[in-house]
């Protein structure tokens, strides 16, 4: 079961760090080309993001102890944050699902 939550909590780490870097305009046109990127899509992908880590943060709470939890959870970060650059890098479309949403003004 521990497996699962820090599972949960790297996968919404993930997620959260994708929402982040897409409602920064450069990394936007990665993935959208010349479509601009809305305001108000920008404000939701940034609470998004926000909302994501806090939801790994509970996952790694759920997992462990609290002292080991916060360990894990930077640690995690850490590696997400390296795996949505590295995806940013090499392919930003495997992104496009997490702004699926977000339509053309």
């Amino acid at each position: 079961m521990k497996a699962l939550w820090l599972g949960a909590a790297y996968l919404c780490c993930v997620v959260g760090f994708g929402w982040l870097a897409l409602a920064m305009e450069s990394h936007w046109q990665q993935l959208r080309g010349a479509q601009p990127l809305p305001a108000g899509a920008a404000r939701a992908l940034r609470v998004l993001g926000a909302v994501g880590l806090f939801a790994s943060l509970l996952a790694c709470l759920r997992a462990d102890h609290a002292s080991m939890a916060a360990l894990v959870w930077v640690m995690l970060l850490a590696a997400a944050a390296l795996t949505v650059a590295l995806t940013l890098s090499w392919r930003p479309a495997l992104l496009r699902p997490l702004v699926g949403w977000v339509r053309a003004d």
